[in-house]
């Protein structure tokens, strides 16, 4: 199933995406698409209605972030050794974790926001996992049974506050609207091998990055594995793991960062496609 949330903010109404590609309306079914609806059971009963019994949303409107109460925002850094390598730094031996701000998370379209003052904004096309089942201390062979699905998202960062001003890599990740996901949350069953996947970002039609799951470091059920020995991932919460190289931070022989206008696309396979146009600071983006 590819399950999704539409509707200004304040006013979102969960649905699913029918075999033709429209949007149908879940209200009638469940208030909204949270955390306690990612479990096996309950995306049984979702997968067992039938989609053209549910009401057609002609225009949808705003794609609303994929679930409504997403718990923690956790990242995976360096994650693709090319990534690493145009980062300058190091392959890491085990995975790089920090956290995103949950603040941060938008719609997939909507408006991105500068920091105030921000001068070296980037992207970063990355592949969510939402997990579906409480995990703690789960082995790598069983790891993604506990997945309940996954997403698109962007971790855009700014690189001078993640790099330049001291301590760990929070302070550049969680600005606000620097967490797109979506459009969609496919479920894992849509999603046989999640380590060959497709993925993409443009920026004003330029293609910056193109690249691929399979050359993760850690896949997926590696890092699902790791991640619930430091601490219980709850339903609800997202992982987002890693990017491929082609980031701003890394083109030669000068950067490229994000400034106002900035058109930004990009995309997974099977997984939909994002596009947010890029603004100076405006808290009223942000708020609205």
């Amino acid at each position: 199933m590819k399950l999704l949330r539409y509707g200004l903010k304040g006013q979102e109404r969960p649905g699913l995406i029918d075999g033709r590609g429209q949007v149908r309306d879940l209200a009638g079914v469940l208030p909204d698409l949270r955390a306690k609806d990612l479990g096996k059971a309950s995306l049984a009963r979702l997968a067992e209605l039938d989609p053209d019994a549910l009401p057609l949303v002609a225009a949808p409107g705003r794609i609303a972030p994929i679930v409504a109460d997403i718990g923690k925002f956790i990242c995976v850094g360096l994650n693709y050794s090319d990534h690493a390598a145009e980062s300058n730094m190091p392959v890491p031996a085990e995975p790089v974790l920090f956290t995103k701000a949950i603040s941060s998370i938008i719609g997939c379209n909507d408006p991105v926001v500068l920091p105030q003052g921000s001068v070296k904004s980037d992207w970063e096309v990355e592949l969510g996992v939402v997990i579906g089942t409480r995990a703690r201390y789960v082995s790598k062979d069983d790891a993604l049974h506990y997945v309940a699905g996954y997403c698109v998202v962007n971790d855009l960062s700014e690189r001078e506050y993640q790099l330049e001003r001291g301590g760990q890599w929070d302070k550049g990740k969680g600005c606000d609207t620097f967490g797109p996901v979506g459009p969609w949350l496919v479920t894992a069953d849509e999603v046989p091998d999640p380590q060959d996947l497709a993925m993409w970002l443009e920026l004003n039609g330029e293609r910056c990055q193109d690249g691929n799951t399979r050359t993760m470091v850690f896949g997926v059920a590696e890092l699902v594995s790791y991640i619930s020995r430091f601490m219980t991932l709850n339903p609800g919460d997202v992982i987002s793991t890693g990017t491929p190289p082609g980031v701003g931070m890394g083109r030669k022989p000068v950067p490229r960062y994000l400034k106002p206008s900035d058109v930004m696309r990009l995309g997974i396979a099977g997984l939909g496609e994002q596009r947010q146009t890029v603004h100076a600071w405006d808290p009223g983006l942000i708020d609205g």
